[in-house]
């Protein structure tokens, strides 16, 4: 169940940097019970990495609670774009052009916000546009396509200094003119604090291991 013990201390860690990080409460895996108790709490940020799942947990809250911001924080294949948009208000998972061209196909993009993820560790197990890549991605989602690209996204490979990534994130966010980063998940957030990230992605550390 969700834990707003370890959600206040986040957020006074958050409050003591002097920062403007917000808190996504990544639910995946979790009972639509979690939710409501942290919705309960005030919380008003939830991740999900799965359409469906998501659709399960979040269509009634969503229309109960009008405040609510729904993040999708895992890879989308481009059949469920059309479901995604009905959902999900923040996409942190952009990393390839034909998932770019079928939201414009699909439409319905008013306020919809967009992360580009980035392969910073060139991890062939993960997703993500890699460095060499990247502009002429952005220039094609922002000038190609006229999506709302905010900034950037990555997944730091699990066996090296987070920092060295989140580095690398906030140069390339600077060069692109992007002014948003989501970095940090449980184990690294206090590092992505201080890279003045955007967004937090913290599910373990919230509601406890996964089912």
């Amino acid at each position: 169940m969700f834990n707003i013990d370890i959600y206040n201390e986040i957020s006074q860690k958050i409050e003591n940097f002097g920062k403007k990080t917000n808190i996504i409460a990544v639910s995946k895996n979790h009972p639509k019970q979690a939710v409501e108790k942290a919705l309960l709490h005030g919380v008003k940020i939830f991740g999900e990495n799965r359409v469906q799942e998501a659709q399960t947990k979040f269509k009634d809250l969503k229309k109960n609670h009008t405040d609510l911001e729904l993040h999708l924080t895992g890879s989308l294949q481009t059949n469920k774009v059309k479901d995604a948009i009905k959902l999900f208000d923040i996409f942190h998972t952009l990393d390839r052009e034909k998932l770019a061209r079928e939201f414009v196909k699909v439409g319905g993009l008013k306020d919809k916000k967009f992360f580009i993820q980035v392969n910073t560790g060139k991890e062939k197990s993960k997703s993500g546009v890699y460095l060499e890549h990247l502009r002429e991605f952005v220039e094609y989602c922002k000038i190609g396509l006229s999506l709302n690209v905010i900034g950037l996204m990555c997944i730091p490979p699990i066996d090296d200094e987070p920092k060295k990534h989140f580095t690398i994130l906030a140069n390339e966010a600077r060069k692109n003119n992007l002014f948003h980063l989501s970095i940090g998940m449980s184990a690294d957030y206090v590092e992505a604090i201080n890279f003045d990230a955007s967004y937090i992605r913290i599910g373990t550390a919230l509601f406890g291991e996964r089912n």
